[in-house]
């Protein structure tokens, strides 16, 4: 007895050891937003897979087949479920089928705010900034490093983050106004300097002259949220619901849908940007 005592001691002791490693590792690497990452919602894990592997989805198989395949907007109408906030679903079609949906709202600045929110350590979930904010909607934004803190200029409730130096050629969205700006254009420095809620992002798919400015692997798919302003004045907020389009065809699709958009910018582009991950940052919509 005394010897399995012992040997349950020592089994014990080596996984208290190697989970404490384990958490220091993680910690090292990506501070808090790493541990939130693995020990609450398992991580993610890279694999390499071939174009019509079975882990894709059918979209993304067909996404990824030679030539690209095009694709085009299929019927859609606006719904108003608010004074000033409006939404819909746009099917998007490619050869004869239906490979994605675009979930849109359409949002009358002078009627709603916006804010940026987020939290460096990756605990927040869609379903908990609602909890907290009680919006009326929430969407991903920007892009972030390992430790979950911002890759790009970003303002939040006043507190700027992100880096004070950056090269910026794209867009930035000011939520007081709810305007995009371009970078070509403008300095970020002086557009965030009074700002209480901001940030950059890219790339730019829609440019004011209707160009875009993407420059991606054509080839890299994932589920994409984005910012963009209509020719009335109107915000409009769109995620994908599926991962089919790469940036340039995204950029492409959106200039030929029949949205009436000027100006548009990538709010949030990887894959790791799912239900089940923490939100780092969002944009809100309330009532003014």
């Amino acid at each position: 007895m005394r010897t399995r005592s012992i040997i349950a001691i020592a089994v014990a002791g080596t996984l208290a050891a190697v989970c404490c490693a384990l958490f220091a590792t993680v910690y090292a690497y990506a501070g808090w937003y790493g541990v939130n990452s693995v020990f609450k919602r398992g991580g993610s894990v890279w694999a390499r897979v071939a174009p019509d592997d079975l882990k894709l989805s059918s979209s993304m198989q067909v996404a990824l087949q030679q030539p690209a395949p095009t694709a085009v907007a299929g019927s859609f109408a606006w719904r108003e479920v608010a004074a000033g906030f409006e939404v819909t679903e746009l099917p998007v079609l490619s050869r004869g089928r239906v490979v994605d949906r675009l979930l849109l709202a359409r949002i009358d600045p002078g009627k709603f705010r916006f804010v940026v929110r987020t939290s460096p350590a990756g605990d927040k979930t869609r379903t908990d900034w609602m909890r907290e904010l009680h919006p009326a909607l929430v969407i991903n934004g920007s892009y972030f490093g390992h430790d979950g803190r911002p890759d790009t200029p970003l303002i939040s409730a006043g507190v700027r983050l992100g880096p004070r130096s950056y090269p910026a050629s794209h867009g930035a969205f000011i939520a007081s106004s709810g305007g995009i700006f371009d970078l070509r254009q403008n300095d970020w420095h002086a557009l965030l300097r009074d700002a209480e809620d901001a940030l950059v992002s890219y790339p730019l798919l829609v440019a004011e002259d209707g160009s875009s400015r993407v420059k991606a692997d054509p080839r890299w798919l994932a589920n994409r949220s984005f910012v963009a302003k209509d020719g009335a004045g109107r915000v409009i907020l769109g995620t994908t619901g599926e991962a089919f389009f790469s940036l340039d065809r995204l950029a492409d699709f959106l200039r030929a849908a029949l949205l009436d958009i000027k100006i548009s910018m990538v709010d949030r582009s990887p894959a790791r940007a799912s239900s089940s991950m923490a939100i780092n940052a969002i944009f809100v919509a309330t009532g003014r």
